[in-house]
């Protein structure tokens, strides 16, 4: 059975993938941040969740970041179409869906972890309920 994205089956699935990535943890000493995303009018309300990194781990879990030096915010029309490949992050950005808020250098730094992110958001999509 599938989880419906954003749900909280959702959010806990992603960060017990993020937890058990021994490449994903790796980064946890080598950058101090934390991400917000929020999306707005989903079926669930406004969800937000949050990456943390830093003190030896990364962290995926509901809520937002503290302390927070980033922030994301997307509509559920954009985050859904970015999540299933149909809209390209940075093109959503560029174009305005995706409202950002923050320390742009810590994203560029952190760059070679949300790549290993990608591994654990694949791992899930195949789970997950876009509908």
């Amino acid at each position: 059975m599938n989880i419906r994205y954003l749900s909280n089956e959702w959010i806990e699935a992603v960060g017990k993938e993020v937890a058990e990535s021994s490449k994903v943890q790796s980064f946890g000493h080598k950058h101090i941040f934390g991400l917000t995303q929020v999306v707005t009018s989903t079926p669930y309300g406004e969800v937000k969740y949050h990456l943390q990194s830093g003190n030896g781990s990364v962290m995926f879990s509901a809520g937002e970041a503290n302390p927070e030096d980033v922030r994301f915010t997307q509509d559920y029309a954009t985050a859904t179409a970015v999540a299933t490949g149909k809209l390209n992050a940075q093109e959503a950005f560029i174009n305005g869906h995706i409202r950002f808020n923050g320390n742009q250098q810590c994203l560029i730094d952190a760059e070679e972890l949300f790549s290993e992110l990608d591994e654990v958001f694949t791992s899930v999509r195949e789970r997950t309920d876009y509908h």
